[in-house]
């Protein structure tokens, strides 16, 4: 028989259940799904770590390239975050509507190295007119990301434009799905020579870095995070606690350029 006290107690449950207003623990079980960047995939995939640790809430990413994601989820895809490579790709998912209305920062920034395989003698030094196509050899190719969808590919153009030396390897290019692939390229021997992130190439012991780009080379290298519109309950704080103190010593030890 359902006494007084029962009827109380569940007309609680039904109402809390309908304002939203469930326990902490039960919302922190609902897994945060982030789209990022390719290039984020070690260290956020330690940072999701800390934060589950921390709150009991687990995250789930997809990592491609910043085209893909935000097309994605211009698209309608259920991210409760995104962490781009760039601003111009977050502009895009801001301008369709997407965003929460004051969550979006610039979270880190990073440099541009050129890497070949770490067995590779190649010695080049990056400067204007650098003699890029002839360290690629006869047949070599230049393993860099996508530049119409992946933004160190992107980056890497404006580098090779600014430096007097993208019109001499444009038919001699692999283009890749994301910055990992191009990385991968060069790793397994496929690519002599590939321009990706710092990040990228510490991630890698087959790969060592032959030089950096110059930072008036290309634009600042910029990774802007947001929670998307319809997040699920945690995603406002999962994106603070990225900027935090734990999450920025992370991102430090990957190379990552904080700003704190």
């Amino acid at each position: 028989m359902l006494t007084r006290r029962g009827m109380i107690g569940g007309i609680a449950a039904a109402w809390l259940t309908i304002t939203g207003a469930a326990p902490a623990v039960a919302q922190s079980q609902v897994p945060l799904t982030v789209f990022a960047a390719a290039s984020l995939t070690d260290a956020l995939q330690e940072v999701g770590r800390a934060w589950t640790k921390r709150s009991g809430q687990p995250v789930r990413f997809s990592f491609a390239a910043s085209g893909t994601g935000a097309r994605q989820i211009v698209a309608g895809a259920p991210a409760d975050l995104f962490v781009s490579a760039e601003p111009g790709w977050m502009d895009q998912v801001q301008a369709a509507g997407r965003l929460v209305p004051g969550r979006r920062r610039d979270l880190l920034g990073g440099r541009l190295v050129l890497v070949a395989p770490a067995s590779s003698r190649v010695r080049l030094a990056i400067r204007p007119g650098f003699a890029l196509a002839a360290a690629l050899g006869e047949r070599g190719r230049l393993a860099i990301g996508d530049p119409r969808s992946v933004p160190a590919g992107r980056y890497a153009q404006a580098a090779l434009t600014r430096l007097g030396v993208w019109g001499g390897v444009t038919t001699r290019l692999a283009p890749a799905q994301d910055v990992r692939a191009a990385l991968s390229y060069v790793a397994r021997g496929e690519a002599p020579l590939g321009i990706v992130y710092e990040t990228d190439a510490a991630a890698e012991p087959a790969v060592r870095i032959v030089g950096t780009f110059p930072a008036a080379s290309h634009p600042p290298i910029v990774y802007p995070a947001a929670v998307v519109k319809g997040a699920k309950p945690g995603a406002v704080a999962f994106y603070r606690f990225l900027g935090g103190g734990e999450a920025m010593a992370i991102f430090r030890r990957y190379r990552f350029r904080t700003s704190r």
